[in-house]
């Protein structure tokens, strides 16, 4: 079960900072902030193969990229009794007027990975983009071999749309990836209006 939280202004009070952008029955959906800095750097570097940032400067630097769902927003998994991060996911790319459409990256984070965590934490950022941030649309570029990033989003019946060769620039080359894909409608989730930058027709 997913609750919500109702506002974004109202606050989390079960151990982690920032706002509370949705609860689950183990985690809660909150925004990245800088307070967060050594306790996701820790993550990163406990956690083996992620392209994340692992210095302070680059945390900086990542942490720049979010604007509160305008162009990205940067999303932690917390647990809900103790407020620890378990993991990230991000809504990249936002792209609005005809396309309302934004990309999600994602990444469990150690001792949390194979607990579930990832799985309710996407379930609260599919409601929070597509009804809180009214996007129609989410992609999740994925690995061929990451086999757990797809059944993640199997679970939440993405369909799959194909394959791309040299899609995404990563570790120094250019990679290809699965494409994955979900409206809102899919997910039955339809805001009551559309986003103001929608046109009319």
């Amino acid at each position: 079960m997913i609750e919500n939280s109702g506002t974004e202004e109202s606050r989390q009070t079960d151990g982690a900072p920032g706002v509370d952008l949705g609860r689950s029955p183990r985690v809660v959906l909150r925004r990245i902030t800088s307070h967060d800095q050594d306790e996701f750097l820790e993550r990163v570097r406990a956690t083996a193969g992620l392209n994340l940032p692992a210095t302070p400067e680059a945390f900086q630097t990542f942490l720049g990229r979010f604007d509160e769902g305008r162009s990205a927003e940067g999303l932690l998994i917390c647990l809900r009794d103790t407020g620890a991060i378990a993991g990230n996911i991000n809504i990249n790319s936002i792209i609005r007027g005809r396309f309302q459409n934004g990309s999600l990256g994602y990444a469990a984070f150690a001792p949390y990975a194979g607990r579930g965590y990832m799985s309710e934490g996407l379930g609260l950022v599919l409601r929070h983009a597509l009804d809180g941030l009214r996007l129609h649309r989410l992609e999740a570029q994925i690995s061929p071999e990451n086999k757990a990033s797809i059944r993640l989003v199997q679970r939440y019946g993405f369909r799959y749309e194909g394959y791309s060769p040299d899609l995404l620039f990563i570790d120094g080359a250019w990679r290809g990836h699965d494409r994955w894909a979900l409206t809102n409608d899919m997910h039955g989730i339809v805001p009551d209006a559309p986003h103001p930058t929608l046109p009319d027709r």
